[in-house]
């Protein structure tokens, strides 16, 4: 059941986070910044965020570290917002799921492609 309820804790965060981020000004959040997702110890000391963004090369380091730098303030909109006693702590950390998926992908359209290639040539 605690679980259950972890899990919820965990979305609502999620949600609530994605909002705060989204109201940063700091210029080295702007672009495509995704929250993949939020993991909290079961008794909410450490809050960890997996985000992820899109574009150049290397700016997900800067993303990572600005909102590691705005982490206090995050933690007080999130007991702000969600009313609760006690905030966990939130770490941020780089995730790079979505671009080695991406990079997945695009080496079995690469496979797929010379398969369908070999199969068109004609046997002599």
């Amino acid at each position: 059941m605690a679980n259950k309820n972890q899990g919820r804790l965990a979305e609502d965060m999620k949600r609530e986070v994605i909002s705060i981020i989204s109201h940063m000004k700091d210029p080295r959040l702007q672009g495509f910044l995704t929250v993949m997702r939020v993991e909290v110890t079961p008794d909410l000391d450490v809050a960890k965020v997996y985000v992820s963004m899109m574009g150049q090369q290397g700016s997900t380091a800067e993303a990572v570290q600005a909102l590691n730098k705005g982490a206090g303030y995050v933690r007080t909109e999130i007991s702000r917002r969600m009313h609760i006693r006690k905030a966990p702590r939130f770490v941020f950390v780089a995730d790079d799921g979505a671009v080695y998926a991406a990079h997945i992908n695009q080496i079995l359209a690469d496979i797929h492609k010379k398969e369908n290639a070999k199969e068109e040539q004609p046997n002599e």
